[in-house]
């Protein structure tokens, strides 16, 4: 692709210097000249108004996906439990699926698994494609992928949503690779563009300084990932459904890998994307000695504990109680953020909090603007008598 510049229609105005995000243009006796370090992006010629800036690109057409329908959802489970973020993720697929009138589908993948399909459909599943062999009893990242894989070339989805777990880590760039799509992962937010018709995927970027908000026009299905916690869960009591069975040819040859042994780390507190009350610590807390007053505070309000980034790579608490854009996303009922300043980072995690309790000494922090309630003051002083007055209630 080359890039040039008509001299005699060029006015000087710089509107390609400053929109060229490679400094790829400079001005040169009041025109504009293309240097060497140009990409090619083009930036420049939609910047130009004189329509001085020309390309022998041809444009990009979009393809016709007429054929793509449905949106999918896929459906973890493990050793027979749902994981609560399908859950959600069926609340959201429903509300995507209403703007482009299609069904959602949910894709539940194991053996012996027949019986989540009803609590799909209840939870929002037209369908539900589910798959079962004995290759598939456990997660292993490859019949996984041969049988989604498989699967989108039977039925050409248009929109696939997964969880950002454990799993769905592992499991969605192999199928977005293997399908040749692009993938959004962390997003926060989702929603259809009216005219276009295509999926509007938002996440933090930059640090989470930015919310980007991405369009993908040229493949599909359209893919994304969320973290647990940011949907809500939208029970649909008496919804009928179908279930489609479907088969993979795969056999243990094929998979290389085996599971000898599934050791688990004991948990010594509850689940934070579940708790009802939540009481958050960062910088301000101190040290260690701080959050175990705090957890004194959660257990008296029958809640759990969580902290801050900073709270982590210190050691005061462990790295999964941690809540904001690097962890967790939690919808509490009650969060209570205990020397927290607020950073855009740490906010993007509780942002669907109900209500937001702030103990903070600095009456500026950006906790403030966020929170339903603040109190300016000395956490130390603060928390003990909070408790105080807790027990004695």
């Amino acid at each position: 692709m080359t890039i040039w510049i008509d001299a005699e229609l060029c006015n000087g105005c710089k509107r390609c210097v400053k929109a060229c995000p490679y400094e790829g243009v400079e001005m040169r006796d009041g025109k504009a000249h293309i240097l060497e370090r140009c990409t090619s992006c083009g930036a420049c010629i939609e910047s130009c108004k004189q329509k001085a800036i020309s390309s022998d690109a041809a444009p990009r057409e979009i393809p016709d996906f007429s054929d793509r329908k449905g949106v999918w959802v896929y459906a973890e489970q493990r050793e027979g439990k749902l994981h609560s973020v399908s859950l959600e993720l069926l609340g959201k697929a429903g509300e995507l699926a209403e703007n482009l009138d299609q069904e959602v589908s949910a894709v539940l993948l194991g053996d012996g698994v027949v019986h989540l399909a009803e609590t799909l459909i209840q939870y929002g599943a037209d369908h539900v494609i589910l798959v079962e062999d004995p290759c598939l009893l456990q997660y292993r990242t490859v019949p996984y992928t041969d049988a989604m894989e498989m699967l989108i070339g039977r039925f050409k989805p248009n929109i696939l949503l997964m969880g950002a777990t454990h799993i769905g880590r592992d499991l969605a760039p192999r199928i977005s690779r293997r399908v040749a799509v692009g993938l959004t992962a962390d997003c926060t937010e989702l929603s259809i563009d009216p005219d276009e018709k295509i999926l509007l995927q938002t996440r933090p970027a930059f640090g989470g300084n930015v919310m980007a908000t991405i369009a993908n026009r040229y493949s599909r299905p359209q893919m994304a990932t969320v973290r647990p916690g940011v949907m809500e869960q939208k029970e649909c009591p008496g919804k009928q459904g179908e279930i489609i069975r479907e088969s993979i040819s795969i056999s243990e040859q094929d998979v290389q890998t085996k599971i000898l042994e599934i050791v688990r780390e004991a948990r010594k507190t509850g689940d934070l994307s579940k708790a009802k009350i939540v009481v958050g610590g960062g910088r301000g807390v101190g040290d260690a000695d701080g959050f175990r007053v705090l957890e004194k505070l959660a257990d008296v309000l029958a809640g759990e504990v969580a902290g801050t980034r900073v709270a982590v790579e210190e050691g005061w608490i462990s790295a999964d109680r941690q809540v904001g854009q690097t962890g967790q996303s939690i919808r509490p009922e009650l969060y209570i953020a205990c020397g927290i300043s607020g950073a855009i980072q740490h906010r993007a995690g509780i942002m669907n909090a109900r209500y937001i309790v702030a103990i903070n000494r600095d009456e500026r922090a950006p906790i403030f603007q966020v929170a339903d309630w603040g109190i300016v003051g000395d956490l130390r002083e603060l928390v003990p008598e909070m408790i105080r007055q807790l027990e004695s209630a």
